[in-house]
């Protein structure tokens, strides 16, 4: 059998649930992959330490080069510094081929933001380190769910819209998963009513003509009305939607596969898939948190594909 894929383990957020659930899973992910955890090792023992446990004989650390004290439940910029640099130690070692891909575990936003750093969050930031237009994308084998827009205010996202921009945006998201069929939802309710509630659907619209002519086969279907996109009928349809802002797609996706889902980067020359839940500081240090989604992350880092330009 070939060896085992390397994954580069970012830990997150030490005061949230991220270690609870590395450690959980240790024996499971064990038989998927080798694990390397972005983590000082003095800082991965406090961590058991506060769980009530001792680090597994085959923990393998990866030095971070720092140590604070945790504090369970807890927004600290000095805990969001060192999610940062774990998450740095991870993409760099995928970057120089020590690890086939990266798998992250949740951050806090307003800890980042308190550490001074200038990222929203991963995706943001990942864009960044290679000067690429990364998708996120999450979701699960029954249903992922692309963004076209992310963390910005609503009332930014139709300023957003253009026809080129999403040209783009759909030919790239194409190039990363072969979907077979996609559907694009619409901006506004009913998807405008022909102009009645808005005339950004004639982008959309526009958008997914050109996007399949250059790709050279009906890909993308829509604009689909947003409020039936996720009704049984149309997940029977569609394996991939594309959503225009944040919400509009990740608030059906929760409600339907909140414990399965996962969050992928497309676009990349990295592999890099995360869970898709927050910190959980409320349940931090108290052996509450599940590992499915952490799980199904790691499984799909083992088989995902870096993504090519020039496909």
């Amino acid at each position: 059998m070939p060896p085992l894929k390397t994954l580069a383990i970012s830990v997150g957020d030490l005061n949230g649930v991220g270690f609870e659930i590395i450690l959980k899973a240790h024996v499971r992910i064990r038989t998927l992959c080798r694990p390397l955890y972005c983590i000082d090792r003095l800082m991965a023992e406090r961590a058991a330490a506060l769980l009530g446990n001792t680090l597994p004989d085959d923990f393998e650390c990866h030095s971070v080069g720092e140590s604070f004290e945790i504090r369970p439940g807890c927004v600290d910029a000095t805990s969001g510094h060192y999610s940062y640099n774990s998450f740095k130690e991870a993409v760099e070692l995928a970057k120089t081929g020590t690890a086939d891909a990266v798998v992250t575990l949740p951050i806090h936003k307003e800890a980042w933001m308190r550490a001074g750093i200038a990222y929203k969050g991963h995706t943001d930031a990942l864009r960044d380190f290679f000067s690429q237009d990364a998708i996120m994308m999450l979701g699960c084998e029954q249903l992922y769910v692309a963004l076209f827009t992310e963390h910005i205010p609503l009332r930014e996202v139709a300023d957003r819209l253009d026809a080129e921009s999403l040209i783009a945006f759909l030919i790239r998201f194409y190039r990363s998963t072969k979907a077979q069929k996609a559907g694009v939802l619409g901006l506004n309710p009913h998807a405008g009513d022909h102009g009645v509630l808005g005339d950004e659907e004639g982008f959309i619209e526009e958008a997914i003509k050109e996007a399949n002519r250059r790709i050279g086969h009906e890909v993308f279907e829509g604009p689909i009305v947003p409020d039936i996109a996720f009704t049984p009928r149309f997940r029977e349809r569609y394996g991939f939607i594309v959503a225009m802002y944040h919400d509009q797609g990740l608030g059906p996706l929760k409600a339907l596969y909140f414990d399965e889902s996962i969050n992928v980067s497309l676009g990349l020359p990295i592999v890099r898939t995360s869970v898709d839940h927050g910190t959980a500081f409320d349940i931090a240090y108290q052996n509450r948190a599940s590992v499915t989604s952490y799980l199904n992350a790691v499984k799909a880092a083992t088989t995902l594909q870096r993504y090519q330009e020039n496909e």
